[in-house]
């Protein structure tokens, strides 16, 4: 494995050395520790990446803490620290993106109570939470929630099922958004906490998909949740969970540009120890083309996540087209790269259990989840044409 070694960009600054250097000592760290931890089962790995992360200080990086008074993150460092986990273990990105997922929207929206119950905690790496959105036939449609909350007194009951969540069956609070009445399609949805252990709450079994992780659906049978347990107003919801991905979508880019470099990082290993035709694959032009469309691709993506999100930490004002850009940019460009990587290993990299075969498994879900490719793709052309002049 190479070493990740962080990015030279313009974005970055000095405050972010540091940074990298606590995040390549955790790369280097012995192969073997990586190997007894993905024996675990998929509940103690998480358990184990959090307990590790809390210690290295890296969870501070996706939870603020509760007396804060800035509220907010540094996009930057969150999206290099993504890049650098992805790099060597994606299930490790999983575990710092899901505790950030997972609590934005508590020091976003929550009051003081909400933070100082919720948030330390799972800085500390001491409780798993999880966010609540996608429905068995909503995908990426947030505004179609079916999953309904009725106002009765002072409490909510809140009936309907939730799918592909993940942390689902493992977190200890949910963020679950339901449909609330105040008004139709978005305006009429509001966002809640709800402690794992509430009556009505039921999880499925873990869904196995190509990328294992913690995954389940959610179930609501009369689930009866307070009023204070509200995040933001009524009829909030929809606000709630953008302003949330509009923080980590970025970081799903950087994620991805983690996985592409290691892929050209073992690709040209492999080009420059394997024998065809007589002579190195690297001295074959159509395996230079091949890696040049690669690294180019590389340098793209990585330009276009860290630009999203300098503008998210320096400039004021909302740039959700930028953030889309990065996400799309970053996972569509990582799927080519592991694309092009499978190829030229050949049928070594097909092979379960391999690098590239895991990473090209690891890749692909990037572009669904978060807000798939094609509702990227809508984002930036709605934009665009609503803001271009006809000349």
């Amino acid at each position: 494995m190479k070493t990740w070694d962080g990015w030279d960009l313009p974005f970055l600054d000095e405050s972010h050395k540091e940074l990298i250097q606590r995040l390549q000592s955790w790369i280097e760290l012995d192969e073997r520790d990586e190997a007894r931890v993905e024996a675990l089962s998929l509940r103690d790995q998480c358990a184990h990446y959090r307990k590790q992360f809390a210690e290295l200080g890296l969870l501070d990086l996706v939870v603020p803490s509760p007396t804060d008074p800035s509220n907010r993150l540094d996009v930057r460092s969150i999206c290099l620290a993504r890049e650098a986990l992805s790099y060597r273990n994606a299930m490790a990105d999983f575990v710092l993106s899901m505790q950030g997922i997972g609590t934005a929207a508590i020091w976003l929206f929550g009051t003081d109570r909400q933070k100082g119950r919720y948030l330390a905690p799972c800085r500390e790496g001491r409780t798993t939470p999880a966010i609540a959105i996608t429905e068995p036939d909503g995908g990426s449609d947030v505004a179609a929630t079916r999953t309904t909350a009725e106002k009765r007194g002072d409490r909510y009951v809140i009936n309907g099922a939730k799918s592909w969540i993940s942390n689902g069956g493992i977190a200890d609070h949910y963020i679950v958004f339901a449909r609330t009445g105040e008004a139709d399609g978005a305006r009429g949805i509001s966002a809640f906490l709800i402690d794992a252990d509430t009556p009505g709450l039921r999880t499925g079994p873990n869904m196995d998909i190509i990328a294992p992780h913690p995954l389940s659906e959610l179930f609501f049978e009369d689930l009866e949740v307070s009023a204070s347990q509200l995040l933001g107003k009524p009829g909030e919801g929809f606000k709630v969970a953008m302003a949330t991905l509009d923080i980590f979508r970025t970081s799903v880019g950087a994620a991805a540009v983690g996985l592409g470099r290691r892929a050209i990082g073992e690709t040209i290993a492999r080009m420059q120890g394997r024998q065809l035709f007589g002579k190195p694959m690297a001295e074959l032009d159509l395996v230079r083309t091949r890696v040049a469309d690669m690294v180019t691709d590389l340098d793209t993506a990585a330009l276009t996540v860290y630009r999203a999100a300098w503008l998210k930490d320096i400039r004021d004002g909302s740039f959700t087209p930028e953030v889309a850009m990065a996400k799309l940019v970053g996972t569509e460009a990582g799927q080519r790269i592991l694309d092009s990587a499978v190829q030229l290993f050949g049928a070594a990299g097909l092979r379960t259990g391999s690098v590239i075969e895991r990473m090209f498994r690891e890749i692909r879900p990037m572009r669904i989840y978060e807000g798939a490719s094609e509702v990227q793709r809508l984002i930036i052309g709605r934009r665009a044409l609503a803001t271009s002049k006809t000349h």
